[in-house]
């Protein structure tokens, strides 16, 4: 098995509204914000490579993004999804799964693409795509506070495509990806939002989605305003980095704009960072 990540371009986003509670005069040193009070982010996914299947975690924003929506994100980078599958050789065409941690549009956008004729279809011809039954009823019946973040032209048409496959949380994992040793579903940024635990050259990896963006939220308390409930976030996360700092997992962090990975330790002061790495160097 080969686990490569997938850079898809940079957006901005302000970091009051991603640190929360915490003061800017705290967070400005782990993330600089610009004038306008606005953080720069990535958008990494994961691609799993292991025998005949290709394993794609997420898929940034993609490209039918409208302008408005765009002038909001302050997007910029030259990385897409398509250029970073090129430099490992590989297209859309060759995309078995497509697993969705959850359904905001920084995560699934590229899941669909628009025809020169306007209409829509996915990305991702020959792949099936994943959720879960209670996140896409969430994500198709949003509440009023979260319905900007779920834009019903990256969700309906992979329903459409007959592509769409549900993961039952009391099951976990599927059998039709093996790759995947445990998911974890978290409740706090979202309904049922997935983090998939696998085991890579001895070690195990978690891909932590908006459970912990970057190495600047390890704190317990630097969760984002963007949570639905935020202390059940604080709960699931501290479940998950005492666990991972117990078993030396590796963390791999989607939005951190310069850490693909990290380790996190045990210190009296609570889960702290240990050391940042390259999925690459593993």
């Amino acid at each position: 098995m080969k686990i490569h990540t997938l850079d898809t371009g940079l957006f901005k986003l302000d970091g009051g509204a991603m640190f929360g509670v915490v003061p800017r005069s705290m967070w400005q040193k782990l993330s600089p914000p610009d004038a306008n009070n606005m953080c720069t982010w990535a958008m990494r996914c994961l691609l799993v490579e292991d025998g005949n299947k290709l394993v794609l975690i997420d898929n940034g924003l993609g490209d039918k993004t409208d302008e408005k929506l765009r002038g909001h994100l302050y997007l910029h980078g030259d990385d897409t999804l398509e250029k970073s599958l090129q430099k490992l050789g590989f297209t859309s065409a060759d995309i078995t799964d497509v697993f969705l941690t959850h359904l905001h549009f920084d995560h699934c956008g590229g899941s669909v693409v628009r025809r020169p004729d306007g209409a829509l279809q996915t990305a991702f011809a020959n792949a099936t795509y994943w959720s879960n039954a209670a996140h896409w009823d969430w994500a198709t019946q949003p509440n009023a506070r979260e319905k900007a973040s779920f834009l019903s032209e990256n969700i309906l048409p992979i329903q459409a495509s007959g592509q769409l496959k549900f993961v039952d949380p009391a099951v976990g994992a599927p059998a039709e990806l093996p790759q995947f040793s445990e998911l974890i579903f978290a409740d706090g940024h979202t309904e049922k939002m997935m983090v998939p635990v696998m085991r890579y050259k001895g070690r195990m990896l978690a891909y932590m989605a908006d459970l912990l963006p970057s190495i600047g939220h390890i704190p317990l308390p630097y969760v984002m305003s963007y949570d639905m409930r935020p202390l059940v976030t604080l709960g699931e996360k501290e479940a998950v980095l005492r666990r991972a700092a117990e078993e030396n997992w590796v963390l791999l962090l989607e939005h951190d704009p310069l850490n693909e990975a990290c380790t996190v330790q045990l210190t009296d002061k609570g889960v702290r960072l240990a050391e940042t790495l390259r999925v690459a160097d593993l």
